[in-house]
């Protein structure tokens, strides 16, 4: 019983995560909190996209 119970505030756990990370993608947002001036794939981001978009 305690482990059905467990097994299930784990899985319910990974469940949140997987959609705050598919929001936050599809918001655009990054994953790594830092600046885009320094990484490497700075024009193929989505938010970077979304950005010139605007613009």
């Amino acid at each position: 019983m305690v482990d059905a119970i467990v097994i299930s505030i784990i899985l319910i756990v990974v469940f949140l995560v997987v959609r705050s990370m598919i929001k936050d993608k599809a918001k655009g947002a990054s994953g790594c909190g830092c600046g885009c001036s320094s990484c490497s794939m700075a024009g193929q981001c989505k938010g970077n996209a979304l950005k010139e978009k605007d613009k």
